[in-house]
């Protein structure tokens, strides 16, 4: 299961700075709705396992590739499940 995380959290656990969770979220290297998650303007959540698996396969994207699927299958069977 997904943990959302507040950026203070995120930073911690990852080791990265606010100013660099914001840059990839602006840049496009994290996916809104899948690495992280817009609340409303001034909340934003980030999808702590995925960027976990991100940082840990940044050579290997096939890899985190895998683990997107899983995430997103997951996330249907819950729905489907209501």
């Amino acid at each position: 299961m997904s943990q959302f995380v507040n950026k203070q959290i995120a930073s911690d656990k990852l080791n990265l700075s606010y100013s660099t969770l914001k840059k990839y979220r602006s840049d496009g290297t994290w996916v809104e709705g899948t690495h992280w998650i817009k609340i409303n303007c001034r909340c934003i959540r980030y999808n702590l396992e995925l960027l976990q698996d991100w940082l840990k396969n940044r050579c290997n994207p096939i890899a985190h590739s895998q683990a997107i699927d899983l995430y997103h299958a997951s996330t249907r069977r819950k729905r489907r499940g209501r």
